[in-house]
């Protein structure tokens, strides 16, 4: 896909993706997230993001969130271990009008204190809603366990204690220090030309002052593997299997990526869903993920199921890994595992939001952007060797950890 990058004076960088149609989606992405936060301050990136949104130096809540949404537009945003993001989606004509808001939210936010106390009282509640949510809670614990000692295991919504006690002045240093200029795009997509989105981006991002600490993140150890049971007053058993696994930079996270969708990613014709739940009925949601980060990744499987089938799913889980091992994919099995995963990504370019972040996020971590068929490309080089090598290095049940919610016993 065509796109062009322009880099500001001050280290912003403006992505421009053309596309003809009357609906134009924007994001700002900030190179900043979980990992970042101060010992003590976990969910203070989550914070910020919902605290931009209430009061500007120019603009109150209600005009925030009535700038786009008074001409049918759609404003979001979130917050991950890496990231920052804004996004919004509108009719053509008003990019003007999102740019200026986006500058507004990100770099003009007041922080007013009562305003904070509102907010705490919001993610509060979020986070015990959260809690209420096995399926939910349980990567949070995992990724704690997985990354103990590192800013990594935070979990983004902070916790009960974190949250109550931030004050204003862990806000402004947070942002400081970690709102980068030099780490920061803001990536158009629409029927534009790329003239006038430099010339709308300079206009509302040109003065923003140069800030560009460096990026100081502390790699997580890998710590021997666990088996870990936690009691729940829940019906059934949640169950995580996984470990740290290949960063966004390395070789083979191409080959991963392909192994997680064939093995138990998107679809109802993965390993674990064909084997698990069609096979034998024993757990109504069983997936694999790969979460590649900068310098480390995740690879897990989650499974719900009732408490006496728990053990039967995990004999049969690693059951699969083994046969994977023993009995590596011949040619024709990993070009169908090709076919299907370039087919799935060729589709999802059909949601023009999650591409142009996705593509904003490949110039922070990349400095670069790949075409699809680039992309393509890279998958179909995956040879059966390079797959078998991911599988014995991925699938090794000493380096797994084993993370269980378990019904409290009757």
């Amino acid at each position: 896909m065509e796109y062009n990058v322009h880099t500001l004076p001050n280290g912003i960088r403006l992505l421009h993706v053309p596309s003809a149609s009357t609906i134009s989606h924007a994001c700002i992405i900030i190179n900043t997230g979980s990992r970042d936060e101060p010992e003590g301050k976990a969910g203070l990136a989550h914070f910020i993001e919902h605290l931009i949104f209430k009061r500007t130096e120019k603009r109150s809540t209600n005009q925030i969130l009535n700038r786009l949404e008074s001409v049918g537009a759609d404003l979001n945003a979130y917050t991950t271990k890496e990231y920052t993001c804004i996004h919004a989606s509108f009719l053509n004509p008003y990019l003007d009008r999102t740019l200026d808001l986006f500058n507004d939210i990100i770099f003009h936010s007041t922080f007013p204190e009562e305003e904070m106390d509102k907010e705490k009282s919001v993610i509060l509640d979020e986070i015990a809603s959260y809690l209420d949510q096995p399926e939910e809670a349980i990567n949070d614990d995992f990724e704690d366990m997985l990354f103990a000692g590192n800013a990594l295991g935070n979990n983004i919504l902070g916790t009960v204690e974190s949250v109550s006690n931030f004050t204003r002045e862990d806000v402004i240093n947070f942002r400081k220090a970690n709102y980068r200029t030099n780490e920061i795009v803001v990536a158009v997509l629409g029927d534009y030309s790329f003239n006038s989105v430099v010339k709308k981006g300079t206009k509302h991002f040109s003065d923003v002052e140069e800030n560009s600490p460096s990026l100081n993140r502390k790699k997580p150890a890998v710590l021997n593997s666990t088996s870990t049971d936690i009691y729940k007053p829940i019906m059934q058993s949640h169950c995580i299997v996984g470990g740290q696994t290949y960063s966004t930079h390395h070789k083979n996270k191409a080959g991963l990526m392909l192994l997680n969708n064939y093995f138990g990613g998107n679809g109802m014709s993965s390993v674990l869903n064909l084997q698990i739940r069609e096979k034998y009925g024993i757990a109504y949601t069983i997936e694999s993920n790969f979460s590649p980060l900068s310098d480390t990744g995740i690879f897990s499987i989650y499974f719900g199921t009732d408490k006496e089938k728990h053990t039967k799913a995990l004999t049969l889980i690693f059951k699969e890994m083994k046969k994977l091992k023993d009995h590596p994919l011949n040619e024709l099995q990993l070009q169908k595992a090709k076919n299907k995963f370039i087919g799935q990504i060729a589709l999802s370019e059909e949601n023009r939001i999650g591409l142009i972040i996705s593509m904003a996020k490949s110039l922070i971590d990349h400095d670069r952007i790949d075409s699809l068929a680039q992309v393509f490309e890279r998958i179909n080089k995956v040879s059966t060797t390079e797959m078998a090598q991911i599988v014995d290095e991925v699938f090794l049940p000493e380096q797994l950890n084993i993370f269980t919610f378990s019904p409290i016993l009757e």
